[in-house]
C-alpha cells in the first residue's frame, strides 16, 4: 500500500528535513573525507545524486517486476548492491572520458560510491515504506540532492574554518565533527514543516 504522502512533499522532505546524511547519518565516510575541497565535493555530490536517482528507479523496477513476482524478496540486498555497482561502474567510465581532472580529484571515492550506505539506505527505505515508482524516484533524487547540498555546505564551512584560528585540540576531525553536528541540528530544526516516515 502506498503511503498517503505527496511525491513532491517527499522530494523536499528528503532534501531538508529528512536528509539521508544529516538525519540518518548514512554516507558519512566519503562525506567527511572529500569535503576538504569544494570542486571534489561538488563532483562527488553530483555523482551521488545521479547514482541515487538512477539506482532507486532501477531497483524499484527490479523489485516489483522480478523479485516480488518470483517470491525472491530475500535476494533484494544482493540485487540492490549489484544494480548500484553497475551504475557506478558506468558513471566512472563516463566521468573518466568527459572530465579526467574530476576523475583524478575524486580518486578512490568514486568507486567507493558503490558501498556508500546512503545509496543502499535509500533503496531499502523505498522498499520498506512501499513507495510507488514516482515516489521512489523523487525520494531518491531528493535524497541525492540533500546529500549534495550537505557536502557542499561542509566544504564551504571547512574552507572558511581553515582561514581562522582554531584551538589545537579541535583542529582537524574535532572541528569537522562539531560542524557536522551543528549542520544536523539546523536541518532537523525544519522537521516540523515536512517529515518522511
Amino acid at each position: 500500500m502506498t503511503p498517503p504522502i505527496n511525491a513532491f512533499i517527499l522530494f523536499f522532505a528528503a532534501i531538508f528535513t529528512s536528509n539521508i546524511l544529516l538525519t540518518n547519518f548514512l554516507g558519512m565516510c566519503s562525506f567527511i573525507s572529500v569535503s576538504k575541497d569544494f570542486k571534489s565535493s561538488n563532483g562527488l555530490g553530483m555523482a551521488v545524486t545521479l547514482v541515487m536517482t538512477l539506482t532507486t528507479a532501477v531497483n524499484w523496477v527490479v523489485l516489483h517486476s522480478v523479485l516480488i513476482p518470483l517470491h525472491l524478496e530475500y535476494l533484494r540486498y544482493i540485487v540492490f548492491i549489484i544494480v548500484i555497482a553497475a551504475v557506478v561502474q558506468i558513471l566512472e567510465m563516463v566521468i573518466d572520458r568527459l572530465s579526467p581532472s574530476l576523475y583524478i580529484s575524486l580518486g578512490i571515492f568514486l568507486p567507493l560510491i558503490t558501498v556508500n550506505c546512503a545509496i543502499l539506505g535509500v533503496a531499502l527505505f523505498m522498499q520498506l515504506r512501499q513507495y510507488s515508482f514516482f515516489q521512489s524516484v523523487l525520494f531518491g533524487a531528493g535524497s541525492g540532492i540533500g546529500w549534495w547540498l550537505a557536502i557542499l555546505l561542509l566544504a564551504a564551512i571547512r574552507k572558511r574554518i581553515d582561514k581562522n584560528p582554531i584551538p589545537p585540540a579541535l583542529q582537524g576531525p574535532g572541528i569537522t565533527l562539531i560542524t557536522i553536528g551543528i549542520m544536523a541540528m539546523a536541518f532537523i530544526g525544519f522537521a516540523g514543516m515536512l517529515s518522511v516516515q
